[in-house]
């Protein structure tokens, strides 16, 4: 137990100074932020979700009594606790007997939907930040990014196109609309992307008993389905329910466009093409983004029409035949 704490210590201690290392500025130093959940995921991952509690709470700890204590709340709720989280689900499993290593792992396609949840979960507690109502949450975060905007015409930024004052009020309205669905999407991914990396480092070090996921293979919770058609449906409504609906509509679409990706690997199995087929999916995703939303549609549709069955069904036939 007390190597555990010791550890849950020590990760606290590197997730705290990745969190606060963007008070530099630099470039490298947002990089380092974003992967303030990594330490607290590999205690997770090669010791105990314990340590990785240990590690969220230290870590917090940590930067309330460097800064302040709102920083205390704020890095649980975005950071340390979803980092937790994750660790102790990746880490669940059950003995069967029909499985390869005896034992049946939380399923992948759950760990990416719970990724979304909490992304979302944590923009929507940053929003309330701003307001607990439509109209103070718009004015509120329009006067925060008002105020950005004019920190960066102070400080003169040459780098960066600052609009004219006529383009102002329309750039302010669509950054208020657009802000917190992206914030979601990209702090899912975060999520999702320490997730993955903190799995492969701890894999390297052997203390990993979780065995590899298969992406082809991947499935999601029955959940899942009635969760996007919920925040779909309540993105359409009044007030903040609305803005929460958006916000989970968006991190739920990034969840099926890893199904979507997890589909193209399963259909183009064995197909001699295939490198150059994924490798061109990837670098259009990369380069362009949309793509991600026709995965998004072809993630739906497996769900509905369970297009890797039928395919994987078709081959079977096809191989019996001959």
């Amino acid at each position: 137990m007390a190597q555990i704490f010791l550890i849950g210590i020590g990760a606290g201690a590197a997730a705290a100074l990745l969190f606060a290392s963007v008070a530099s500025g630099s470039p490298l130093a947002v990089v380092l932020f974003y992967l303030a959940p990594l330490p607290i995921l590999i205690a997770a991952l090669g010791w105990s979700h314990f340590a990785a509690l240990v590690a969220a709470i230290a870590a917090a700890a940590s930067l309330a009594a460097v800064f302040n204590v709102t920083l205390f709340i704020a890095f649980l709720i975005g950071i340390g606790l979803p980092a937790w989280w994750l660790g102790y689900l990746a880490l669940l499993a059950r003995p069967v007997e029909n499985a390869p290593d005896g034992m049946e792992w939380y399923p992948t396609g759950h760990l990416v939907v719970w990724a979304a949840i909490l992304g979302a979960g944590a923009v929507a507690a940053g929003m309330l930040y701003f307001g607990t109502d439509e109209p103070s949450f718009r004015a509120s975060l329009r006067g925060f990014l008002d105020r950005m905007l004019g920190a960066a015409e102070r400080m003169g930024a040459d780098a960066i196109p600052l609009p004219r004052e006529s383009d102002r009020v329309r750039l302010l309205d669509i950054m208020v609309a657009v802000l917190p669905p992206t914030a979601a999407v990209f702090t899912a991914a975060v999520n999702m992307f320490n997730l993955w990396l903190a799995s492969r480092i701890v894999r390297i070090s052997g203390r990993l008993h979780r065995p590899p996921s298969d992406l082809s293979a991947m499935r999601f919770p029955p959940y899942a389905p009635a969760l996007i058609g919920a925040a779909f449906v309540a993105s359409f409504l009044p007030g903040m329910v609305g803005q929460f609906g958006v916000v989970v509509t968006a991190t739920m679409l990034l969840a099926y466009a890893l199904l979507g990706l997890a589909v193209m690997h399963a259909i183009t199995r064995g197909m001699n093409s295939r490198p150059f087929a994924l490798g061109g999916l990837y670098a259009a995703v990369i380069v362009f983004g949309w793509p991600m939303l026709l995965l998004s549609a072809l993630g739906l549709a497996d769900t509905a029409f369970n297009l890797r069955g039928r395919v994987a069904a078709k081959r079977t036939n096809n191989s019996n035949r001959s």
